[in-house]
């Protein structure tokens, strides 16, 4: 792809709240509330840690570490995280993604509404993901 001059899209997730519409791109820390996103998506990860990333979706000349770090840092998790700081208790989470959600990502969807029991509805640039009491609308097929 470098050869030809092909780039790839980087991955990038959005959230809207009160204040218009938040985005984030893999790994962005560029957030004035990176900390708190950052915090709060570490505690999900722990509550959710029965679920073992899904490293065959890194697609990086990396360590196995480094790919489950990277993976945990995917832009729709961030995007989640802030969208469970800014909404109203009980509210849906609604996150926006340029491209198709990874299966990793797509189960810690699932297993974190049931932890913080709440609705998140994630459109990919397949289709909308209804997450609700731990399952997805799309029954798997993602």
């Amino acid at each position: 792809m470098k050869n030809s001059g092909v780039k790839k899209q980087p991955g990038c997730s959005w959230v809207e709240g009160k204040n218009g519409i938040s985005t984030f791109l893999v790994g962005d820390k560029s957030h004035p509330r990176s900390k708190e996103i950052y915090y709060l998506l570490g505690r999900l990860m722990e509550m959710i840690k029965s679920i073992v990333p899904q490293i065959d979706f890194a697609l990086h000349d990396v360590g196995e570490e480094e790919k489950s770090n990277i993976l945990g840092d995917h832009s729709e998790k961030l995007a989640l995280a802030y969208g469970l700081l800014i909404a109203p208790k009980g509210g849906v989470i609604r996150v926006t993604k340029n491209l198709r959600v990874c299966e990793d990502c797509h189960s810690a969807f699932s297993f974190i509404s049931k932890v913080v029991e709440r609705e998140i509805v994630l459109r990919d640039s397949s289709r909308f993901h209804r997450f609700k009491e731990g399952v997805c609308s799309c029954g798997g097929y993602w």
